[in-house]
């Protein structure tokens, strides 16, 4: 029998850490998603947060095409989906397609503009966690594809979509192979594989 969203949520809540947020250990990335509207007061919300992330010289080389189910946009970024994404993810009732500046006001290439788009993401994402709702972002997309349906410019490098909205039931995905995903463990790494003193040497953080 398929876990319910409430039972699949317990699964993938990460161990308790004392001093680490629970919205940390909460959030995850569902693949099904209801219908519900998500309000403009908290996508506003969810992009307040991300706009007060950290960036290179303050540059935030960051930008979002966010578009809501139902919208030319929405169906714009659908386009371009590849793979599994293209099964569950037209779903969700917001879909967000993340671009960073690639040059710098110099017009050099800017190598942390990929960086603070991914940081600016992660900000994204927690605050959306706060707010209940649930994110999945994605790499698998046609980047070719969304730049040509978007018009977005050459000097913007694409990053990932992302896929927001309520969590749904994991049965209400249209294939078991989805269903298995949406019910694997969340694992991560050990802070030793990661986390080090001098390069292959784990740091002490007993």
């Amino acid at each position: 029998m398929t876990l319910s969203a409430s039972e699949v949520n317990a699964l993938k809540r990460a161990p308790e850490v004392n001093g680490v947020p629970a919205v940390f250990l909460e959030r995850w990335s569902p693949r099904s998603f209801t219908e519900g509207e998500v309000s403009a007061a908290d996508l506003r919300r969810v992009f307040e947060a991300a706009r007060w992330t950290a960036s290179s010289v303050n540059g935030q080389p960051w930008r979002y095409i966010v578009a809501a189910k139902g919208t030319p946009v929405h169906a714009k970024i659908v386009s371009s989906l590849a793979g599994f994404n293209k099964e569950w993810a037209p779903k969700a009732p917001v879909l967000i397609l993340g671009a960073a500046l690639a040059r710098t006001a110099k017009g050099e290439h800017n190598p942390y503009g990929m960086y603070d788009l991914g940081a600016a993401s992660s900000m994204l994402t927690l605050a959306a966690a706060e707010l209940g709702l649930a994110t999945h972002q994605m790499a698998g997309f046609d980047r070719d594809v969304a730049r040509r349906e978007l018009a977005i410019p050459e000097e913007y490098e694409l990053g990932a979509v992302i896929a927001l909205g309520y969590q749904g039931e994991p049965a209400a995905l249209s294939s078991e192979e989805l269903i298995k995903r949406e019910l694997a463990p969340r694992e991560r790494k050990p802070l030793t594989e990661w986390v080090f003193s001098a390069w292959g040497v784990p740091a002490n953080l007993a």
